[in-house]
Formats: C-alpha cells, sequence, structure tokens
C-alpha cells in the first residue's frame, strides 16, 4: 500500500494571518513556522512542516468579488475555521459589513433584510451563533428516496432545492484526510485527496467568494501545497501545563513526522493502535491530577465501550494519533436525523432553528425526518441520509462548537451527546470528565 506523500514544495500563509494571530514579524516577508495561539483551555500551535512561510500566497488573496479570501472561513486564530465568538468580534468590529457577512451563504436565506445592523444580526444569525454557512444542494436524479414535505422557519428551501447549514472544516492536519467536505462530495474514486482539495478550492473561491473565473492550476497548487503542510495542536493545557514532554507527544511537530496510510484501521482498533500521546504520572488518584486524568481519558477513548455497539470512540476516528477515518467511512450518529431507518436512537425533538425535511424511501415506504440528509445528497441512497465524515479531531479546544451543525456549544456537550445517545447516560462522572480533559488536550 502506498503511503500517501505530503508535498513538500515551498508554501506560505498569507499576511492577514500575520494580523489575525497578534500582529507578528512587522515588516517581514515571512512569519513561522509556528504560531501559538491561546484558547479557552490553554494554547494550541500552528505549524508548518514547509518552514518559515511567506507572507504572499493565494490562501489570502481575494481572488473572487465579495472581498473574502480563504482565511475569512479558515482564521489560525479560530482553529484554522470560524468560532461564534471569532464571527461576533468581527460583526462588531466591521457593523456586520465584514467580507464574512454575506448574503450568497453567510445568512440564514439570500434574500434577507441586511440594509441595517439590526437587520443585519438578524439575517446572520446562525453565522453569529453557531458559526454556520448555508449550502445548497439538490436530491440527485435517481435517487431512492424523495423529498415529501419541508418545514423552513426562513422559508427558502423547497423539496427540490435544500438549504442546509454546516460548519466549515478545519483547514489544517488535512495530510490525514481521505474525504473532503462533510459530505464527501469533493472526493471521487481513484482520485486522491489532493486533487478533491485542489477541487474545493476552486469550486469555493467560485461560490463562497464569488468569483467570476475559476483557479489557475498553480494557485490550487500553492493552495492544496498550504493545506497538506499546516498542522495544528494543543500544546499547553490550563490544568496540566505542557502537552510537549518527555511523557507527552502533543503538539503540531509530532504530526507533522508521522506517517499515514489510508485505508489502515478500518474496523474495531486497539489501544496501542490510536491514540498514544499521553503517558500516566505515577499516581493512584487521577480524580484529582490533571495530566493523570488526561492520560486515564485517552486509555477510554482507545477501549471504551460506546453501549451495545461493541465499538469504541477510536474505532470510527481511528487514524491514529489524529482521529479522522482512515477508510472515509461516514456514519449516522444521530445529530441531524430525528428518527432513523433502523431505530438505532430514540425520536428527538427538532432543532427550531434549522429547516426540517421529511424523506420517504420509495422501496421501502421508510420515512425519515433530518435537518439534513448529509452524504444521502451525494450518493442518492436512503442508507446514507443523516450520514457524515468523521472530522479530524486534533486542535479541538481551539474551534467550538462541534458536528456538522454546531449543536454542540463545547466539548463537554460533545461527550454527553454520545453518552446520551449511545451509553444511555451510563458513563461515570469521572470517566466523562477524562474524556473531556484528553479531547481538550488534543
Amino acid at each position: 500500500m502506498l503511503r500517501a506523500r505530503r508535498p513538500h514544495l515551498f508554501c506560505a500563509v498569507s499576511g492577514i494571518l500575520v494580523f489575525l494571530v497578534a500582529g507578528a514579524a512587522g515588516g517581514s516577508d515571512t512569519v513561522g513556522p509556528t504560531l501559538d495561539l491561546p484558547n479557552a483551555t490553554g494554547v494550541a500551535r500552528l505549524y508548518s512542516a514547509a518552514g518559515p512561510v511567506d507572507v504572499s500566497h493565494p490562501f489570502g488573496q481575494d481572488l473572487g468579488t465579495n472581498g473574502r479570501t480563504c482565511l475569512t472561513c479558515h482564521a489560525p486564530a479560530e482553529g484554522m475555521s470560524i468560532t461564534p465568538s471569532g464571527v461576533r468580534a468581527r460583526f462588531d468590529a466591521s457593523d456586520g459589513l465584514d467580507p464574512l457577512f454575506r448574503t450568497n451563504d453567510g445568512s440564514n436565506s439570500p434574500d434577507a433584510d441586511v440594509s441595517t445592523i439590526e437587520a443585519r444580526r438578524a439575517a446572520y444569525s446562525l453565522l453569529l451563533s453557531r458559526g454556520l454557512i448555508r449550502v445548497e444542494m439538490t436530491v440527485p436524479a435517481g435517487a431512492e428516496f424523495i423529498v415529501e414535505s419541508v418545514d423552513d422557519p426562513n422559508g427558502l428551501a423547497t423539496p427540490t432545492r435544500l438549504s442546509l447549514f454546516r460548519r466549515p472544516l478545519p483547514a489544517a492536519n488535512l495530510a490525514f484526510l481521505t474525504t473532503v467536505m462533510w459530505d464527501g462530495r469533493e472526493t471521487f474514486e481513484g482520485e486522491p485527496v489532493p486533487f478533491a482539495l485542489a477541487r474545493q478550492a476552486n469550486n469555493a473561491t467560485l461560490g463562497h467568494a464569488q468569483a467570476t473565473q475559476a483557479l489557475a492550476p498553480d494557485q490550487q497548487a500553492a493552495i492544496v501545497d498550504l493545506q497538506t503542510t499546516l498542522f495544528m495542536a494543543q500544546t499547553r493545557d490550563r490544568s496540566a501545563a505542557g502537552l510537549v514532554t518527555d511523557r507527552s507527544k502533543g503538539g503540531p511537530e509530532m504530526l507533522a513526522r508521522q506517517e499515514f496510510f489510508p485505508g489502515v484501521n478500518t474496523g474495531p482498533v486497539t489501544t496501542s493502535e490510536v491514540f498514544k500521546l499521553f503517558e500516566a504520572p505515577q499516581v493512584v488518584d487521577f480524580v484529582s491530577d490533571a495530566r493523570a486524568r488526561i492520560a486515564y481519558g485517552q486509555f477510554l477513548f482507545n477501549t471504551l465501550l460506546v453501549g451495545q455497539t461493541g465499538l469504541t470512540c477510536s474505532s470510527c476516528h481511528n487514524v491514529p494519533n489524529v482521529g479522522s477515518n482512515s477508510k472515509g467511512m461516514f456514519f449516522d450518529t444521530g445529530i441531524a436525523n430525528l428518527n432513523t431507518k433502523v431505530g438505532i436512537f430514540p425520536e428527538r425533538g427538532r432543532d427550531p432553528a434549522l429547516p426540517l425535511y421529511t424523506l420517504r424511501c420509495l422501496a421501502t415506504g421508510n420515512v425519515v425526518r433530518t435537518t439534513d440528509p448529509g452524504r444521502a445528497l451525494v450518493t442518492g441512497r436512503c442508507d446514507d441520509i443523516g450520514h457524515f465524515k468523521v472530522p479530524l479531531l486534533r486542535g479541538l479546544a481551539t474551534r467550538a462548537p462541534y458536528f456538522h451543525n454546531g449543536s454542540a456549544a463545547t466539548i463537554s456537550d460533545v461527550v454527553s451527546f454520545y453518552n446520551r445517545i449511545f451509553a444511555g447516560g451510563g458513563w461515570r462522572s469521572p470517566d466523562v470528565e477524562a474524556l473531556e480533559a484528553f479531547l481538550r488536550a488534543l
């Protein structure tokens, strides 16, 4: 099996990155290769494996017509994504006129009133509260299901044109990807991930930035080179101090040296095959010792059974020390679907801020109510309704909220969700706290 090779061409970060991260290196043509980024639980680090990076790069250039760059939705200080706190800061600083706030995909509806500050605050409410970008998609021809009805609080979606809201995925640690986009729509069988990233860069420029022409091949290549040589991870925890020590192998520099084999670990895995970042200190009381609690959380992530499924957290998040999925698999974890095809999850109340779609599978008559059909809008398969990719976990503390729709405001909310849905609330409090501590330290 061939190893996925990270390009080692010289790549760069836009000068905008410098200003977003505390205004470093005045007058310099390069920055880095490391940038330390404080967050709510400690410090994360952005690291360029290509060495110091130039401040002129297509990733930070305005290549469209609405003032946006790639950095608009992939800000270093916000985990190479966007966060509600960062979005609100930009709104307040610009009265809602920053390039992020554009009605083509940033507002709840493209027809929203944005004539005043208060109108803009309402128009961009999902962007401000959850960091969500609107995506419009159609049901593919020949799909195994139809959209029977739509209930959209914004009055936009129809059975033939769905309005969906998703978080921008982080533009770092992409050397470990097997699929691109939450629903994998940029990934094609037989084509490598760099091909998908190049497509995504071009489509994002034409769509999000509203460009009038496609990116040139050299621009696409430069953006892909940048994304596949940028790494981000937590380096310091406010409770456990440094995470890059003889006993802790955290931080992005280790990631940059780690090889990745697509397709490895496709099934349930063992402790030794997934996360091996933190060694337990020589203490017994992990509850009161922050470093021991992180190490215990790592052990649980690798071994704790998720309810009656026979799986562990690391069964799906199976790329060693990264947490994405090595096979590019998509899963229904009960985030979008109010009910499911096979009844794994209990019926739940809807999210009133998001459109609700009622889908009927033509062959079986099964009805699924969902806020986002996910992968099914790419494949047309009923079995894919509500399925999404397994995201990267490193640098998690920097980019709340979580899940494709931002429905989990904190890491604690993520763990609580899985405890409730898969384990019926049966995880012990010390175990929950340790899992949370581990995820914050990634």
